[in-house]
């Protein structure tokens, strides 16, 4: 029989270098994989659904403008009079008239707030408009 003795035995050491390495890689993907959220779209803008439409394409150019519930205008995420959109909307219209324009109204929103928007978009020059709605699938 075969007996050591307790001198001689090995200590069990457990090596946490590698756990750190797999915890900092995870750490690194959901970083990397996470989509940020354009503040625009996180407004409390209750959107219509619709069945038919394709998905937004992105890009910084583009002009959101929020109709909240209470008909009230958000762009930029500051409240905005009619007077100052139509102010910005020219503006935009004279850098390029090619602009695209997303309306995004409450789904309870008067109709009539979201065709003075239009009116603005309209009478700037801008021609490139989109409604903003949910997927109704």
């Amino acid at each position: 029989m075969n007996i050591r003795d307790e001198e001689g035995a090995d200590e069990l050491i457990l090596n946490l270098t590698p756990m750190i390495d797999v915890i900092f890689l995870l750490l690194i993907f959901f970083m990397v994989a996470t989509t940020f959220q354009d503040p625009e779209r996180e407004m409390d803008v209750d959107l219509p659904e619709a069945s038919s439409g394709s998905p937004l394409t992105e890009d910084q150019d583009d002009l959101i403008i929020n109709i909240l519930r209470d008909g009230s205008i958000v762009l930029f995420e500051k409240p905005t009079t009619r007077e100052d959109l139509v102010r910005i909307l020219n503006q935009r219209a004279q850098q390029d008239p090619e602009t695209p324009v997303t309306i995004r109204g409450d789904r309870l929103v008067k109709h009539e707030a979201v065709v003075s928007v239009m009116d603005a978009c309209g009478m700037a020059g801008l021609r490139q408009l989109s409604l903003g709605t949910l997927d109704g699938e």
